[in-house]
Order: C-alpha cells, then structure tokens, then sequence
C-alpha cells in the first residue's frame, strides 16, 4: 500500500540533526537581530504620544477651567506646561525602561 521506503534509524537521527541545526542557526539570528527601522519609527510614535496626550488633556482643563472661573491666571497655560512635563516625565520613563530591557537582553545573549 504504502510505495515508500521506511527510513532507517541513521536517517532519521540525521533529519533530526539537520532540523536541530537549522532551528539553533534560527534562533541565533533573531537574538543578534537589529531592530529595523519599522521598530524605530514605532517607537517615535508612541514617544510622541506619550508626550502628546497629557499636553492636550492639560490644555483642554485648564479651557474648561478658564471659562468656569475667570480670574487673572490663565489655567490654560498653567495646565498646558504641566501636561508638558508630565508627558516628557512619562517618555523619559519609557525609554528608560526599554533601554534597560535591551540591554538586559544583550547581557543574556552575551552570556551564551
């Protein structure tokens, strides 16, 4: 029924060293991978984000509040500048954390 002829043990164990060999070749290239530079522009993109949002948030309550409660502050510009920070705060924390996290990576590569 069956027209093919069965492998012998040799063969077997040799297309399993082959399959080995190929997967640790595999494995070996994608830990010393650079990131492309998708990866980089992704990365602007949650930066400016990160930045992005509390600024926004910041100015659109200090509008809100400058509407409710006229005074001779301007909340717009006081809450715009903390958003501001906040934002640079939060990004610098994020970078810092993934910086950390490559260079934990490469350590662990380097060990091997």
């Amino acid at each position: 029924m069956n027209n093919e002829p069965k492998k012998t043990s040799k063969e077997a164990a040799s297309f399993a060293a082959q399959v080995g060999t190929k997967v640790a070749r595999k494995l070996r290239a994608k830990r010393n991978a650079t990131p492309g530079v998708w990866f980089g522009l992704g990365m602007m993109g949650l930066i400016g984000w990160s930045v992005v949002v509390p600024t926004l948030l910041g100015a659109a309550l200090g509008l809100w509040l400058d509407q409710r409660y006229p005074g001779g502050r301007s909340w717009t510009l006081a809450l715009l500048v903390a958003g501001l920070a906040l934002g640079c705060f939060n990004a610098w924390l994020w970078v810092a954390k993934e910086d950390q996290s490559m260079q934990d990576e490469q350590e662990d590569n380097d060990d091997k």
